[in-house]
């Protein structure tokens, strides 16, 4: 490809709305253009990086023996509401109407279409397991579009849903996926981790992991250990048995003191010199329409997806003013668990304190001695809360770390949650109908090119792996005047080229500078500048991730690049 006629409208700077590195690098690379909040356009280069990672998916899922199929946008919402989801999902479900006023949605996933097809075409335990993927654009009305690709209302997905015939069928073909994108995670050039997850909106009756490539810019907590492989996500991570070792003590009669206006464990330690581990948390929460009371330690805090899978509840949600002060007695920041009416969930930490200080549910004042399983009930004891670093692994005597991660790929097995709803049955060996078991399987295909960028590029610009990249080869003659210079750069455009190898020619009249520092910008992974030994026979050859430039005869810089495009994964 010649870039004298090849649309890379670079910029200089990036507009001032581009937080993310990624964003930011994307727009002045000429990679993606922003038409609104959350919907991008894609220029050429970025459009060959997106085909770039949709090969390396198509190759694993087909590898892994998943079919490729095609669904519409546009959903019925007679299937979101035959499965029950049309009016859980939210507003980041996209509703309209056709002319004759039927209801439609724009899916963000396909779970009801998918398994209707099933229903329909499968009805032998001899067509299972099966396992249907799609790449398609998906839609969420996302409240706050934000981060370029990374979080829009429009954007690219793989999604697969695998159909077995029993729960150890489904295990295999989740194990298969999980090993399926590991190897395009990697093949991709990402540093990644799998991590155990929450199912969230999607739900489903098994075990899900989230695929996080490590970034400071991504959304998500992640708690892996220092010594084991354990890792998971802020929402489901859990901690093993805590450090702290309570000893046998006398504890008091309860004490009543006052606390003017201290509404918040800071002020209430500081205050009064008080270690945050002494203190008990009241928090009012209402989940599913009626209040419910959680406690956890002063220095921890509610996971409130854990209170919501504890309850088997669909909405919870911290309690407003007026609710927390009916059920206690007292304004917001005086709660406590001694003669609640509410039902009352103690964390496992709560539990196990001998004493505590609580909120007296009377205003400007708490209570010291209050003692978990005498003066309020630990019936229901669970872990409620987010662990925190330091933490110990609960599965070896190692410690929790913290990372940031950003969600390119997860992995659920949905058990019957679908198939059950929508009538996705077989007959087995006996002749009997049996409901099928599920899984799905999502990447998040344009978010992978904002992933990669954010763990490979410098001050310069992007630095793209050589397997994602736009092309393999920038090849720059310093100056598009030079007869002995372009020929050169002919030569050697069309012998790459014949070799397989991707190469962008800028034949632009340019000075040498804005070559560069386009190169630099776009990341394209090999450059080969092609000046003043041209005459001679030789070029300059320079990967775009190290500094080194070598001086090197045509025919070694074409075995070394032919050699290198070859071992691409």
């Amino acid at each position: 490809m010649r870039q004298s006629t090849y649309l890379v409208p670079t910029l200089r700077e990036a507009p001032a709305e581009a937080e993310a590195v990624s964003h930011k690098l994307m727009l002045r690379a000429g990679f993606i253009r922003q038409v609104a909040a959350g919907i991008y356009t894609y220029l050429p280069l970025g459009w060959r990086v997106l085909r770039k990672v949709e090969t390396i998916v198509r190759e694993e899922m087909d590898r892994a023996g998943a079919q490729e199929i095609l669904m519409p946008a546009m959903q019925p919402a007679e299937l979101w509401q035959e499965s029950g989801r049309y009016q859980v999902y939210g507003p980041e479900l996209i509703r309209l109407q056709d002319r004759h006023e039927r209801e439609f949605a724009l899916g963000p996933t396909h779970e009801e279409v998918v398994t209707t097809l099933v229903r329909n075409e499968v009805r032998s335990y001899r067509k299972l397991p099966m396992n249907l993927y799609q790449i398609q654009t998906k839609f969420r009305d996302e409240r706050r579009p934000r981060f370029g690709l990374l979080r829009g209302r429009e954007f690219l997905m793989k999604d697969a849903y695998s159909f077995d015939g029993d729960w150890e069928g489904l295990d295999k073909t989740y194990w298969s996926m999980y090993d399926a994108y590991s190897r395009i995670f990697t093949r991709c050039g990402l540093n990644f981790r799998p991590v155990e997850a929450d199912a969230g909106a999607i739900g489903g009756e098994g075990g899900t992991h989230e695929f996080m490539a490590l970034a400071d810019i991504g959304e998500d907590t992640i708690a892996t250990c220092t010594n084991c492989d354990y890792a998971a996500n802020l929402e489901k991570a859990e901690s093993g048995p805590g450090k702290q070792e309570y000893r046998e003590v006398t504890v008091g009669e309860h004490e009543k003191f006052h606390t003017p206006a201290i509404r918040t464990i800071d002020q209430l330690t500081e205050a009064f010199g008080i270690d945050p581990k002494q203190l008990i948390k009241t928090l009012i929460y209402n989940v599913d329409g009626q209040p419910v009371a959680v406690l956890v330690r002063g220095d921890h805090e509610v996971n409130e997806i854990k209170v919501k899978n504890f309850l088997g509840a669909e909405n919870v949600e911290l309690a407003d003013a007026e609710t927390t002060q009916k059920v206690t007695g007292a304004t917001v920041g005086f709660a406590g668990p001694v003669g609640l009416s509410v039902p009352i969930l103690v964390d496992r930490e709560v539990a196990a304190m001998p004493f505590g200080i609580v909120g007296a549910n009377e205003q400007d004042h708490h209570i010291k001695n209050v003692r978990p399983g005498h003066d309020f009930s630990v019936e229901k004891t669970g872990d409620f809360r987010n662990v925190i670093e330091g933490d110990t692994c609960p599965r070896c005597e190692g410690t929790l770390k913290f990372y940031r991660g950003i969600e390119v790929g997860h992995v659920f097995k949905l058990g019957t949650k679908y198939s059950e709803k929508l009538g996705a049955k077989y007959l087995d060996q006996n002749g009997k109908e049996q409901v099928m078991i599920m899984g799905c399987y999502g990447i998040g295909v344009s978010r992978v090119l904002s992933a990669i960028v954010e763990q490979n590029h410098d001050d310069n610009g992007i630095i793209w792996p050589l397997s994602v990249a736009p092309f393999h080869v920038h090849l720059i003659p310093v100056s598009a005047k030079d007869e002995t210079q372009m020929k050169l750069a002919e030569e050697l455009y069309e012998r790459l080229r014949s070799n397989g190898v991707e190469v962008l020619l800028d034949d632009r009249d340019e000075r040498p500078g804005v070559k560069f520092k386009d190169s630099d910008l776009t990341g394209i992974p090999i450059r080969v500048t092609i000046g003043k030994g041209a005459a001679d026979g030789r070029v300059e050859y320079k990967e775009r991730r190290h500094n080194e430039q070598l001086d090197l005869a045509l025919e070694e810089a074409l075995t070394r690049i032919v050699q290198a495009v070859k071992q691409i994964g």
